[in-house]
């Protein structure tokens, strides 16, 4: 299969433009800084997801903030000093949250022409502004469609955006996912494109049970809640049963594999399959454990995952960097990070 060159092995910068606690100067000046790149780039690593709201660059009518660009642009000749490549990730559009904190209509995004036209000359602008930095920066249209009834639309407004992109950047990687929270079950229904520049990506947190321990924003899950990694796929199946949590995790499916690198490759043959068809690569824009869960099954898990990774070429980004119950950076981390570093 064919994969992404210069986007096979890397991690996201999330918390920092996107998904942060109060968007003040002192925030972003600090949050990531040219050292964390240097730091990224020192493990290995050939790129970072940088995902970003739209509330940084844009105002509320839709025009352009300088301020917020100049932290893309920052990062942008930090990765070119570095030998990083970079994606630019827009997780957050003006009228659609993925968010299940954010308690705003899923589906209106989707069928309000005003608010995709804001999309498009969202996307105009960054275009026009990095098309000099092509051989650097990707961009990711839009993070996790959350609605599985809204698929043909979204892929009608993807290839809208792609082409809008294209009259400024001809040759840059473009990337785009599908419903259910950019499940990998939803790559085959993605549209087709005869872009030789594009790829389809997915998110990766199975099982669910297991990489969201403890989580707080996730309905009905203990924040006292522990299991470890590898254990049978009914050991798994029993505790979301009994705490009534993670119900749209594949692991309730039957059909699933044991748990192990078979459990992934199982899991991704569908997207594999099409991908191969299409000749159009597979990238896995979030994966990762929570802190919470312990760390050296947190590896083990790794270790699976990134398995499958390599066989079939996908590239991939970690979550997270830094923070966001997630990150590799931080202390705790740091008895482990060799190891979590080696799998990447």
């Amino acid at each position: 299969m064919r994969g992404m060159e210069g986007y096979m092995r890397g991690v996201n910068l999330g918390g920092w433009l996107s998904q942060f606690d109060a968007p003040t100067k002192e925030h972003f000046d600090s949050f990531i800084t040219e050292e964390d790149i240097r730091r990224i780039a020192g493990m290995g690593l050939d790129h970072v997801r940088v995902p970003v709201d739209y509330t940084v660059i844009e105002t509320e009518d839709g025009q352009p903030i300088e301020e917020g660009y100049h932290y893309i642009d920052n990062c942008v000749q930090w990765c070119r000093a570095n030998g990083l490549h970079m994606i630019l990730d827009i997780h957050k559009t003006y009228g659609y949250s993925f968010d299940p904190l954010d308690k705003d209509d899923k589906l209106a995004f989707f069928t309000d022409p005003a608010r995709q036209k804001r999309f498009l000359d969202m996307w105009r602008t960054i275009a026009k502004r990095y098309s000099a930095d092509t051989d650097v920066v990707a961009y990711e249209l839009l993070n996790e469609i959350v609605a599985v009834e809204v698929r043909d639309l979204w892929n009608g407004i993807a290839l809208r955006a792609i082409e809008a992109i294209r009259a400024f950047a001809p040759d840059t990687w473009i990337i785009f996912g599908g419903v259910n929270y950019n499940a990998v079950t939803a790559v085959p229904w993605l549209a087709d494109t005869p872009d030789r520049r594009v790829a389809y990506t997915f998110h990766c947190y199975e099982p669910l049970i297991f990489t969201h321990q403890g989580a707080y924003w996730v309905e009905n899950m203990p924040l006292d809640f522990r299991i470890g990694y590898p254990k049978p796929i009914e050991e798994y199946r029993e505790a979301a049963r009994r705490l009534n949590t993670c119900g749209f995790s594949v692991i309730l499916d039957e059909d699933v594999r044991p748990i192990g690198p078979d459990f992934f490759a199982g899991l991704f043959e569908p997207a594999i399959r099409t991908a191969v068809e299409r000749d159009i690569p597979l990238y896995c824009g979030e994966y990762g454990v929570i802190d919470r869960a312990c760390r050296e099954d947190a590896v083990r898990w790794l270790a699976d995952i990134h398995e499958v990774f390599e066989k079939y070429a996908i590239g991939r980004a970690l979550w997270n960097y830094k923070e966001k119950d997630y990150g590799i950076a931080g202390d705790e981390a740091k008895p482990y990070l060799q190891a979590i570093a080696d799998k990447l």
